[in-house]
């Protein structure tokens, strides 16, 4: 394979076309705060909570991406998210979690667009790459600086296990593969490209809201 076809894959196209959106959310304050001892184990668990409602609706998703006879090779099992976060919550909220989580309006215009958008595969492509690649990458970054800054052990950190996962590196380059693999046309990488952007840009404004209600000191 040429160079130039390389460089034509759909998963480097994913990676550079965001570059600008993955930086901007990744150094939004809430962010930086919560990684650097700034905040509180209770942001942290607000962001659980905004995670559940992302991946429920993203492995909502997952399920119809199944039926497609292109988009089934990119689902995993073994990334399945929604029962850790659920753990993690019951840990960190307690027993009536569920009744105490409060879903920012940011994440419900995140949830809206994947419900949305999600059962197509270009898009589907672009959201399962923006957080489960994220997750297998900066998500190990962030739990040792939970664990770093706040004491937490693994109990409110499952999010960021991956116990069929045991090497993050080669899965990785793997779903590269299933990505670059999935015969998309170039209208649909376009769509890819531009709603993976659109990812970035929702996640980047539930991090907006989140540290407008933990403002740390």
């Amino acid at each position: 394979m040429s160079a130039l076809a390389t460089e034509a894959t759909l998963s480097h196209l994913l990676r550079e076309g965001t570059r600008s959106e993955h930086q901007q959310a990744e150094n939004e304050g809430f962010v930086s705060r919560l990684l650097s001892g700034g905040l509180d184990v209770a942001a942290y668990a607000d962001l659980a909570a905004q995670q559940l409602a992302v991946y429920t609706a993203l492995e909502e998703a997952s399920a119809a991406v199944r039926g497609d006879a292109r988009g089934a090779t990119l689902v995993f099992d073994e990334l399945t998210r929604v029962p850790a976060i659920q753990r993690d919550l019951a840990h960190l909220v307690g027993a009536s979690w569920a009744t105490e989580i409060e879903v920012l309006p940011a994440t419900h215009a995140y949830v809206a667009r994947l419900r949305e958008v999600g059962g197509l595969l270009p898009q589907y492509a672009a959201h399962a790459y923006t957080r489960y690649l994220g997750d297998l990458s900066g998500g190990q970054i962030i739990q040792r600086m939970m664990q770093r800054h706040y004491g937490m052990g693994a109990a409110g950190l499952e999010f960021y296990d991956f116990p069929e996962i045991p090497k993050a590196k080669p899965f990785k380059d793997l779903y590269r593969e299933r990505l670059d693999g999935l015969a998309l046309t170039p209208a649909e990488v376009d769509v890819a490209v531009a709603e993976a952007q659109e990812a970035f840009r929702l996640n980047r404004a539930m991090f907006v809201e989140l540290g407008e209600r933990h403002p740390g000191v």
